[in-house]
């Protein structure tokens, strides 16, 4: 299962050039896609989305965004950002399938970026959406040793999309993450067995130590229908692929904060997600009612906070 787990690039921020890019075709599937990617400074990045929407996150610096969509009309984007990942949420901005877009840095002169371009193959036309940080749901989920904080930025932020799903999760170091195992690989609407057929991509950034980069641990396996197995050390700018199967945890190694993205895209057009927890695990949701969300909680400035179990 080595083609699931995608090594870093590594360009010099100054230069540029891609970190992490995954396209259906490369992945194997009919949906999700991902790129990250350095701008360097004075630079810029072109983007033609022919066949995908697309939404595109700043994980460090600010953008100006060109784009012509697919009925002509020109937008002129500006998307404040953050100094990293660990810092709050970002803005966001959501591109329909057909636009043409140019990405380039906007902070001060010699300011460079890297940023997110989450993809899903998409057959309706929809409008260019801006969410501002200051309108992202944050979750934390979880309780304890589980707990972690979920910026929600196409799932329940009132962005209209054909079907990407986008979100990014932050754990603090020693905590386990994607917990308890979950998946979502067939389409249902069972009463309590809700779930949803998405394919998923993790992409990982992991915060320094005082004597360098950090790590983290992320599992994937599957059923004896369908065999999948993946344990997997990670580092910033790695990706795992989850096509299929029950995932998590992702264990953030203690000292070690843990920042994931997650693109998740379907057949179905209906913009929810939805999963079932594996059965041998699922109790322990019920420890979280005495526990207490853990105080290092939340990471950066939050303005829409709630906590949920899930």
């Amino acid at each position: 299962m080595n083609d699931l787990v995608l090594r870093a690039g590594v360009p010099d921020a100054r230069a540029g050039g891609p970190v992490a890019e995954v396209t259906p075709e490369r992945a194997g599937w009919g949906y999700s896609g991902l790129l990250v990617h350095e701008i360097a400074p004075g630079g810029r990045l072109d983007v033609e989305l022919a066949a995908d929407e697309a939404v595109v996150v700043p994980l460090r610096g600010s953008l100006r965004i060109d784009v012509t969509d697919p009925g002509g009309q020109r937008h002129d984007l500006r998307l404040a950002g953050r100094p990293g990942v660990f810092a709050g949420p970002a803005d966001t901005a959501y591109l329909p399938v057909g636009s043409t877009v140019t990405l380039r840095p906007d902070g001060v002169d010699g300011a460079d970026a890297r940023v997110a371009v989450a993809t899903a193959r998409a057959g309706r036309v929809l409008p260019v959406q801006v969410l501002r940080a200051r309108q992202v749901p944050v979750d934390l989920r979880g309780a304890g040793r589980a707990s972690r904080q979920v910026h929600n930025y196409t799932i329940g932020s009132g962005v209209e999309v054909d079907r990407i799903l986008v979100c990014e999760v932050l754990t603090p170091g020693g905590n386990w993450s994607s917990y308890p195992p979950h998946k979502h690989d067939a389409h249902s609407d069972t009463p309590g067995h809700e779930e949803r057929e998405l394919e998923e991509i993790y992409y990982f950034e992991v915060a320094d130590g005082p004597a360098g980069p950090g790590l983290a641990y992320h599992r994937v396996y599957g059923t004896a229908d369908r065999p999948i197995d993946v344990a997997a050390e990670v580092r910033t700018g790695d990706t795992v692929l989850v096509p299929h199967g029950y995932h998590g945890p992702s264990a953030a190694a203690p000292g070690y904060d843990l920042y994931y993205l997650n693109v998740m895209a379907g057949p179905a057009d209906d913009g929810t997600w939805l999963s079932v927890d594996d059965p041998a695990h699922h109790w322990v949701r019920e420890t979280w009612e005495t526990e207490p969300v853990d105080p290092r909680l939340p990471l950066g400035p939050t303005t829409d906070l709630t906590e949920e179990s899930t």
